[in-house]
């Protein structure tokens, strides 16, 4: 591992001024779209004949437009050029974007702002491929969804910074105490932030182009298409796409609507809007860096499911928390607080932030990993146009919804219902985000993991795992501690079992028989496991033939012999220790016949060195087995 821990990364050069970068300049945006949201809010300011509603969802649409239109032209900038150079650049159209805005705010031309904004959602869409495309450059894979999750923690950290500076700076108590107007004190502080993004940026070091030879297309509109192919090209990065813009349509469908909520259903003022987006911030960021420890320094796609069952759930309670406009104003935050369901509103926009942390961390990571290294930053920059459509989208079905006659909290009611929709859509889709979450749930919640040897396993082409068999869970064991996806051969038999049926035909296992059963499913078996080696893939069989009924390791079948003979690969030994005894265990009749037991327990998993082709054997590979479980049954 490259490091002991993800905030190691602060203190090295590699990423530190590009952390720093970053957190400034979400720290500005949020800093001028909180303060400028505020104003127009508290202020009954009316544009075009908008009131301060419907204003709010037009600056999010604003904002978020521009990346829909360059994010193609953004995302070969950023695979063309050296990134560091890029990055400087950027910064120093935000210095320049940053004085038109306390420019506008002196005036108070609030039209003016309004463009500024958008030129501002312009100036992010070309930061925005080099930002997630710097990373997988600069950091080892084991480093990339502790990487990421500093990244998306520390742009929450920045929101809720900067939800508290634009509060402060647009509230009558600094305004007073200075003696400046509201509007100069917010356009100071956009400048002098943007002039410490710039200079954090330029410590950033030169990271290479990957496509110094791209020739850049012009034409935005056949660029998008051509980069969102590149996406396709890889279909749990592109699946992975939109998970992360779905949650970017829920995200700003819930926040944009929090001034409005505060104003009109809780009755509360300035300093309650700032409390709950900070509350929404915080749960983000604290998501975001849990899920290093909670993944295993890896790419863990279980918590993705997670994560969006939790987004549904807290969604849907923040509606019955309070679902009708209160009776008395809070003028404060203790007034708030200490009404009932002041607390519960706080705590569920909190842990929809937490969850939303554990839903996109991963999916960020893998597209990173999974992605053409070449291609990368227009992969990020689709992602980025697919995240402004669904944006964009979530602004328009909240301005219809809330002409329509329905309320705030019966808006938050129909985004968790769709939430949970589109999260089933998508899983069924791609059943490889279910699976993993029932192994880490496995390995998680119901058992201690202890694995040793993960390094034996190859990190890509094809290899035969050998592992002696104990319970029904073994193969999602197995899978949520490997890192890479495994194929299982499984008796066909257990594929009777209902719920057993739907886990492993999920896991495309490969049912196998005798040949005193049935001939005909043994030989598919053996053409299948043929077939995915060929691909590139590893395939685990129990050589035991079926789960122990005593604890033992029994004789390791010839069948193994007759795969490598096939296809030489390498074979890497595997034990299951401490699963004897387990509720999912043949021990006292049966498994899952009796009151659960053994849950939580420490299981132990040791892989082995790989087996080369020419000295595979039945005998040789149980007697490793045997060697690497000991007495650990």
């Amino acid at each position: 591992m490259s490091g002991s821990n993800q905030f190691s990364l602060l203190g090295q050069r590699r990423f530190a001024p590009f952390f720093a970068t970053q957190f400034l300049g979400a720290l500005n945006d949020n800093i001028f779209r909180n303060g400028l949201v505020i104003l127009i809010t508290f202020q009954g300011v009316v544009v075009a004949g908008m009131d301060h509603t419907q204003l709010a969802n037009v600056a999010a649409g604003l904002f978020i437009l521009p990346f829909f239109l360059f994010s193609a032209t953004a995302g070969q900038f950023a695979d063309k050029y050296e990134k560091s150079m890029l990055i400087r650049r950027v910064k120093t159209l935000e210095i320049v974007l940053m004085v038109l805005a306390a420019i506008s705010l002196f005036s108070e031309s609030y039209a003016l702002l309004l463009l500024v904004l958008f030129l501002m959602g312009c100036q992010s869409t070309l930061f925005g491929p080099v930002k997630y495309a710097y990373l997988p450059q600069q950091l080892a894979d084991d480093e990339l969804v502790g990487g990421n999750a500093l990244v998306e923690s520390g742009t929450y950290v920045a929101i809720i910074l900067g939800l508290i500076v634009g509060g402060i700076a647009v509230g009558d108590e600094v305004a007073n105490g200075l003696g400046f107007t509201k509007r100069s004190i917010l356009g100071s502080c956009l400048i002098i932030v943007a002039i410490a993004g710039y200079l954090s940026s330029r410590q950033v070091p030169v990271t290479r182009a990957v496509d110094p030879e791209l020739k850049i297309s012009w034409n935005a509109w056949k660029e998008t298409w051509h980069i969102v192919q590149f996406a396709r090209e890889e279909r749990s990065v592109f699946l992975s796409i939109l998970g992360i813009s779905w949650f970017w349509f829920f995200g700003s469908a819930m926040t944009i609507q929090i001034p409005a909520y505060t104003l009109g259903i809780l009755q509360g003022s300035e300093s309650i809007t700032t409390l709950l987006l900070a509350a929404f911030a915080i749960g983000v960021g604290i998501g975001s860096l849990l899920c290093e420890r909670m993944s295993g320094h890896r790419i863990e796609l279980g918590l993705v499911p997670f994560g969006s069952i939790g987004l549904s759930l807290f969604a849907m309670d923040l509606y019955f928390a309070q679902p009708t406009p209160m009776a008395v104003p809070a003028q404060s935050i203790a007034e708030f607080m200490s009404r009932p369901g002041g607390l519960r509103i706080w705590f569920d926009l909190a842990m929809i932030g937490a969850f939303g942390g554990f839903y996109s961390v991963p999916l960020y990571a893998l597209i990173q990993k999974r992605s053409k290294r070449q291609h990368l930053s227009r992969i990020i920059a689709a992602n980025n146009i697919i995240n402004a459509f669904l944006m964009v989208g979530a602004a328009i079905m909240s301005m219809v919804l809330l002409n329509a006659g329905v309320s705030i909290p019966e808006l938050f009611l129909i985004i968790a219902l769709l939430n949970a929709m589109v999260a089933v859509y998508i899983y069924s889709l791609l059943p490889e985000f279910l699976m993993r979450f029932l192994a880490w749930l496995v390995i998680s919640v119901v058992y201690r993991l202890r694995t040793s040897g993960l390094d034996n396993v190859p990190v890509k082409g094809p290899a035969v795992v050998v592992c002696n068999h104990v319970s029904y869970v073994d193969p999602i064991i197995l899978a949520g501690s490997v890192r890479r996806p495994m194929r299982f051969v499984m008796w066909y038999k257990i594929f009777q079992i209902r719920f057993l049926s739907f886990i492993f035909k999920t896991m495309k296992a490969i049912p196998i028989a005798g040949a005193r059963e049935d001939k005909a499913i043994m030989d598919d078996a053996f053409e299948l496991v043929d077939a995915e080696l060929a691909a590139g893939n590893i395939v685990c069989i129990f050589p035991e033939g079926a789960i122990t009924r005593d604890g033992e390791i029994a004789r390791f079948r010839p069948g193994i012999e007759k795969i490598i003979e096939r296809r030489p690969v390498p074979v890497v030994p595997a034990s299951l220790g401490r699963l004897w005894g387990s509720w999912f265990s043949r021990r006292r009749n049966g498994a899952l016949r009796k009151i659960p037991g053994r849950l939580f327990s420490r299981v132990i998993v040791n892989f082995g060195e790989p087996v080369p082709p020419s000295e595979v054997t039945a005998a040789k590979l149980e007697l490793l087995v045997r060697t690497l479980r000991g007495d650990q049954r």
